[in-house]
Formats: C-alpha cells, sequence, structure tokens
C-alpha cells in the first residue's frame, strides 16, 4: 500500500508542480502584455506631444480670416423671379467689423448708417450683396408703421417681396421692460436710428427692413438687428411725420406720397461712409 501511496503523493506534486509553471508563464506573459502596451502608449502620447508642439492642434489659431463664415441661403421658388440676382457666397464673408451704407430717399438728404458685421455676418452680408446689384434702386418704403419705423426693401409692395432666397435671424435684442417709467435708466431695444430686419415670416428674411425713426421697445422684440444710421436721422425723421392712407386692412401706414429710394448703397468692410448733407423737408418726397 505505502508504494501505492507515495506514487500518488509524486503524481499529485508532479500536477501542483505543472500548474505552478503556468501560473508563472501565464504572469511572464501578462506582464510582457503589460510593458509592451505601457511603452505604445508612451510613444503615442510622445508623438502627440511633438505634433502638439509642432502647433498642429493649435487651437488659437485664427482661421476666420482665411475661411471666411459660412451662411445658408434658403431657396424660395415661389419668389418674384422678376428681380431674381440669384445668391450670395456661402462662405468667405466676413465675420468682424463694419460697412458703411448710403440711402437716398428721393431728393432728400443721404442717411448713412453703420452695418454691424461682427453682430450679424450673414445679414450683412445678404443686404450688401443686394445693395451691390442695384436691388433695392428706385424701389418704394411700403409702409410708415405704427412702431415707428419706415419699412422698406418689399419690392413688390404686398409685403411678401424680396428675393430668391431667404436666410435665419441673427441679432435679435433681448428683450428689457417694456413698462419701465421713461427715467432713462432703461434702453429701449429698437433706439431710434437702429436698421433692422423684417419679414413676412419670422426666421426667414430677406430684403425687408426697418428703419427707426423713434424709440420702440415691445415685450417680445422679434426684429434682427443690423446696424444704425450714423447721420440723417432728421431725414427719416422727416419722412416719419409724413401723411399716411390706409392700407387693404384699413390700417393708415401707407404713405400718401411715395418714398422713393433712389439708391442704396454699401462700402467695403472698415470704411467709413461720407457725411450726410442737411436734410430737406419731407414734403419733396413725391
Amino acid at each position: 500500500m505505502a508504494p501505492s501511496k507515495e506514487r500518488q503523493r509524486k503524481l499529485a506534486r508532479a500536477k501542483l508542480d505543472r500548474q505552478m509553471a503556468r501560473r508563472a508563464a501565464k504572469e511572464r506573459r501578462r506582464r510582457q502584455i503589460g510593458a509592451a502596451t505601457a511603452i505604445g502608449i508612451v510613444a503615442v502620447l510622445g508623438a502627440g506631444i511633438a505634433v502638439w508642439a509642432l502647433g498642429v492642434f493649435d487651437r488659437d489659431t485664427d482661421t476666420t480670416e482665411a475661411s471666411g463664415e459660412a451662411c445658408s441661403w434658403t431657396t424660395q421658388s415661389g419668389a418674384d423671379a422678376s428681380r431674381d440676382v440669384g445668391q450670395p457666397p456661402t462662405d468667405g464673408i466676413p465675420s468682424e467689423g463694419t460697412r458703411p451704407a448710403t440711402i437716398t430717399f428721393n431728393s432728400l438728404a443721404p442717411v448713412t448708417a453703420t452695418l454691424n458685421i461682427t453682430d450679424a455676418p450673414c445679414s450683412v452680408a445678404s443686404f450688401s450683396y443686394l445693395a451691390g446689384r442695384q436691388y433695392f434702386d428706385n424701389t418704394k418704403c411700403t409702409e410708415i408703421t405704427e412702431e415707428g419705423a419706415l419699412h422698406c426693401g418689399d419690392i413688390t409692395g404686398d409685403g411678401l417681396g424680396g428675393p430668391t432666397y431667404t436666410y435665419f435671424d441673427e441679432n435679435i435684442p433681448v428683450a428689457t421692460n417694456p413698462s419701465a417709467p421713461p427715467s432713462g435708466s432703461v434702453t429701449p431695444a429698437y433706439p431710434a436710428g437702429t436698421i433692422a430686419l423684417t419679414s413676412p415670416t419670422p426666421g426667414q428674411n430677406g430684403s425687408q427692413f426697418l428703419i427707426f425713426f423713434k424709440d420702440f421697445n415691445p415685450a417680445t422684440p422679434q426684429y434682427p438687428i443690423i446696424g444704425s444710421v450714423a447721420t440723417g436721422l432728421e431725414t427719416v425723421q422727416e419722412i416719419g411725420k409724413a401723411e399716411t392712407v390706409a392700407n387693404d386692412a384699413g390700417e393708415k401706414v401707407v404713405p400718401k406720397n411715395d418714398v422713393l429710394i433712389t439708391s442704396l448703397t454699401v462700402g467695403e468692410v472698415g470704411a467709413t461712409a461720407a457725411p450726410a448733407a442737411p436734410a430737406a423737408s419731407a414734403s419733396t418726397a413725391s
């Protein structure tokens, strides 16, 4: 019996030794794999640091000057094709600064304005594009609104006029308190001289715009601001006093005598418009 028990002990010992050897080999392989992985990670990190040092991932580089702002224009197939001037480019658009504009009404003194690229790059890009194609020239301002603004840029006069594309809202002001006392401490959303976009469908801007000749402070602002009058606000205010007649809806907002934009031009980025001459009486608008 003893030899048999001794043999069993030897077999059990040998089995245990084989198990321990396999475990040791497995542990060695695990350590080798771990070491290789660590070396690989270090190598990748080293390469990444080197690439970063070369400035490949440098996010501080300003690329807007080279590529410009990207804008999106939505084609409007039902728009008035008689004034189809195409669409502005979608990129390479200035994203900072201002552009000067000059608006001449009838024989009145010109109104100069500053268009705000920084806050409304796509809106100013569209406005400038249309002006560059004489889109606004010899068009009527269709309303003197109850809000205290000239409504212009509606080339058909039916409230639906515009180019064959639309674009999104930019730079809608934050609401202030319209019920606050006129203490001078509350700035209206649309101070006199503000130039803002308006459209039949909110968020689908085209060519229509407003020039406010008095402060307007609604509870919920909805007009995107593109700039402000620099000189000649008196001209706009004089036109705002002109006699009006009722429109089809019975609202007394249509100028009795035509208010005509004879020309609207936009200058280069950073340029300054020439000062306007003294305003003449609005009675010359006919």
